[in-house]
């Protein structure tokens, strides 16, 4: 389980194609502080750390073909920029929101322009998971946990902080980038207990 408060940001250093699947190498600001095994929210995909390399600064992942099938990892290239957070301890403040990590697909980057010291941000939703968004509600954006400012029939707007600007990838991104997203997790909860009902 994630908040959606990126940590830090870091570096794809080598990229290995296996098969239908790949291995990442990522150089991690805090790998020191990692142990083999431990999840950690790549770009908001929950990964699990199959290799550490602390003198180099850096943990492998191995990504399944169905994570690079539903989730934007499979446009990455090495150098791209991800952001990165480590699993919620129970003992630390929930700042952001319920984040799994478990990407429901992935929207398109339609604007990102600078507005005074702030930046509005537009991503188009498809229709799957527009429908678990409300206005001033919670999505994860690449794991970022972000209120919805406004809400249109195929597109979502955010505003963005510069300290979030500053702290995670979002300087990196083009117009029409893939963007992982994950809808509020109470919102498919309800869904799915009105269905049964």
């Amino acid at each position: 389980m994630f908040t959606g408060l990126v940590e830090a940001t870091g570096t794809i250093k080598k990229i290995t194609a296996l098969g239908d699947q790949s291995r990442f190498v990522t150089e991690i600001p805090f790998t020191s502080e990692l142990a083999l095994g431990d999840s950690v929210a790549n770009n908001g995909c929950c990964l699990t750390v199959a290799e550490l390399d602390v003198e180099n600064g850096t943990a492998s992942f191995d990504i399944l073909h169905q994570t690079l099938k539903v989730t934007s990892l499979g446009s990455l290239k090495e150098g791209s920029i991800v952001n990165l957070e480590r699993a919620l301890l129970p003992t630390q403040r929930l700042g952001g929101h319920f984040v799994q990590g478990h990407v429901d697909g992935t929207g398109t980057l339609l604007d990102l322009s600078v507005h005074g010291q702030d930046h509005r941000l537009e991503i188009a939703i498809p229709a799957e998971i527009i429908k678990y968004c409300i206005p001033k509600g919670s999505l994860a954006i690449d794991g970022i946990s972000l209120t919805i400012a406004e809400l249109g029939e195929k597109s979502a707007t955010f505003w963005i902080t510069p300290h979030t600007f500053k702290e995670t990838h979002l300087h990196a991104l083009e117009l029409g980038s893939p963007i992982n997203l994950e809808a509020d997790l109470l919102a498919k909860y309800t869904e799915r207990l009105l269905e049964k009902r």
